[in-house]
């Protein structure tokens, strides 16, 4: 089933990490029922992390279909007369989970979490076999989408985005409790009211007389100070003297839920929170009133050896690195990243665009690049009414996970689909609508993609933000910066005339090769790529209704094989492993000079 609260460890609950070495197996490997014993073989796979770069063996990288996991797990004494809970944070692209011989939770959705209630199956003080089939199969009906073919006699993924299927159990599994009559979900909406916080607050509980229980919520402050207490499900807190949640200052509240009986707290779960307001009014995205300019990346949850495997070494280091090179955001390019990134970005005041995984709905790309006419990217036969369904399902546990996290600032309900063609309006206004009604607080966007032009787009009135991703100088027109300047601004200023509302770059960047230079910045070298972000960044200064810059990407990162690509995509800023190219450098005397402001306003 999905799931709304993270696992944590509180007064009345416990919670058990099962993170490390897991039995793994290829389902050609596994036998026709592995849930049924030990898992054959000998191998061993990190948990969390992606298998395809674990091993040595090419059949583990390139396999197409299930594998598994396996461990033992023992459920501690103390825990009679709880509720025991399953919790997989992402499991990609879909998983089917076994304790002992019973299924006990089937998941599609590669980047959300989903929980298994195992109160009725397990006893505390005994050892269950949990076993768990994880398929990385990519359909039209799955999001993200892709065809798989047979191939004589083995299967062949194919996929229409542009980074590497890395699958697996890609972040941490837990076993936790917690009481029978529980906290089961917050909501937490802020607002501001000269200098004081307005709190609005719903909590809905579960289990036995839940429907009849006696809710509290505490405040409490950034050093655990209590500055405001209440009773009741739902409620308005106000909080005088508000330490506001701002960019660069993530100032937190917690507010602690509790279940009372009597004067007994039968259950407790905190959620950190941060007091902000964010909307968009005329061209510019206001953040607590004030006018925010976005500098940052689009990124990506890819490192060596580990792929998408959340690491949380990797993920100190990046917002060191986004804080050395003066970004003060980043869109979640193109899938919800762990809930550790944005607990991060909470804390450290970085601004999130939070994107779903909903890239490759076009069909058109193909045709640009093989120069055949392209499919239909909406009909029954390609992304149609089931497809939307996954969409939809993957919005709802996407905003039921994110939604009181102060860095998200911006939903992206896609990455570049086809918005020109017949068709894209009845897919994604249903979609656009779900967004605003799951969450009426937050801006929405899509990022654009280059042959939906202001002209021709059928979503952009639907949308609070002009979201962009254009190669100008790379993909048309290589090399040619000067044309570029001329093509870029002309379409930016057409955007604006045209519709009125706030632009942000989401994309622009250039594959370059670290150690490759050369005096007449030719393309792939570092000398280029700095070349090419001036030349944007020239453009943005001249356009008052650009309210961002977000480079693609962060760092080098791995994509499917194809001769445009030597060892992935390259256009990040930094290596993958984090080594800073030369335009880190012309990046950061740009972004810390000018911190949320362009140049143009100082």
């Amino acid at each position: 089933m999905s799931a709304h609260l993270k696992p944590r460890a509180t007064a009345t609950r416990d919670l058990i990490n099962l993170d490390g070495l897991w039995r793994f197996a290829l389902d050609t490997e596994a036998g026709p029922e592995p849930w049924t014993g030990r898992l054959a073989g000998t191998r061993e796979a990190a948990v969390p992390a992606s298998y395809n770069d674990l091993f040595t063996d090419r059949a583990v990288r390139d396999h197409v279909g299930l594998v598994w996991y396996q461990r033992s797990v023992r459920v501690p004494r103390g825990w009679a007369g709880e509720r025991v809970v399953l919790r997989f944070e992402a499991a990609t692209h879909a998983a089917v989970v076994y304790v002992d011989d019973a299924v006990v939770a089937e998941h599609v959705g590669g980047y959300t979490p989903f929980d298994a209630d195992l109160t009725d199956v397990v006893r505390p003080g005994e050892e269950f076999r949990l076993t768990v089939g994880v398929s990385n199969e990519l359909s039209n009906v799955t999001i993200p989408p892709g065809t798989v073919t047979i191939d004589g006699d083995r299967k062949k993924q194919s996929y229409l985005h542009d980074f590497y299927n890395y699958a697996g159990l890609h972040r941490s599994v837990w076993l936790h409790s917690t009481p029978a009559t529980r906290v089961d979900d917050v909501t937490v909406r802020t607002r501001i009211e000269g200098a004081a916080g307005l709190v609005d607050y719903r909590v809905d509980t579960s289990g036995t007389g839940s429907g009849t229980a006696d809710v509290r919520v505490r405040i409490l402050d950034q050093d655990g100070r209590q500055v405001a207490e209440q009773h009741g499900a739902t409620g308005t807190v106000r909080l005088d003297d508000v330490h506001l949640w701002q960019p660069g200052r993530g100032y937190l509240y917690d507010l602690v839920a509790e279940v009372l009986d009597g004067d007994a707290v039968v259950d407790s779960y905190p959620v950190p929170f941060g007091v902000r307001t964010v909307e968009v009014r005329g061209t510019q995205l206001l953040i607590n009133g004030e006018p925010f300019y976005f500098t940052g990346f689009g990124k990506h949850e890819d490192t060596p050896v580990r792929g998408k495997g959340h690491d949380p070494a990797y993920l100190v280091h990046d917002f060191e690195l986004l804080r050395w090179v003066g970004a003060n955001s980043f869109r979640t390019a193109h899938y919800p990243y762990a809930e550790e990134v944005l607990e991060l970005a909470d804390r450290l005041g970085i601004v999130v665009i939070d994107e779903t995984a909903a890239v490759g709905i076009n069909l058109a790309v193909q045709g640009g690049l093989t120069g055949k006419a392209p499919t239909p990217t909406f009909s029954p036969e390609t992304f149609n009414d089931s497809t939307r369904e996954a969409h939809a399902q993957h919005l709802r546990e996407l905003i039921a996970r994110d939604k009181n996290h102060p860095s998200v600032v911006m939903w992206c309900v896609a990455n570049e689909p086809s918005s020109n063609e017949a068709g894209a309006r009845e897919y994604f206004e249903p979609l656009i609508g779900l967004t605003r009604e799951l969450d009426p607080t937050r801006p929405v966007t899509i990022a654009n993609v280059m042959f939906a032009t202001y002209s021709n787009d059928l979503l952009v009135d639907l949308l609070d933000v002009v979201s962009l991703n254009r190669y100008y100088g790379w993909y048309l027109g290589t090399g040619d910066l000067e044309a570029a300047e001329r093509q870029l601004e002309g379409e930016l200023r057409a955007w604006a005339s045209t519709h009125g509302k706030p632009i942000l770059m989401t994309e622009y960047g250039a594959d370059t090769m670290p150690g490759l230079h050369s005096v007449w910045e030719q393309p792939w070298s570092e000398e280029f790529q700095s070349a090419y972000l001036a030349m944007y960044h020239r453009v943005f200064d001249r356009v008052p209704e650009v309210i961002g810059e977000q480079v693609w990407n962060f760092a080098d990162f791995q994509t499917s094989d194809g001769i445009h690509r030597v060892d992935g995509n390259r256009k990040g800023v930094f290596t993958r492993d984090r080594r800073p190219k030369s335009a880190a450098h012309h990046l950061r005397a740009r972004w810390t000079a000018t911190g949320t402001r362009k140049p143009t306003d100082s």
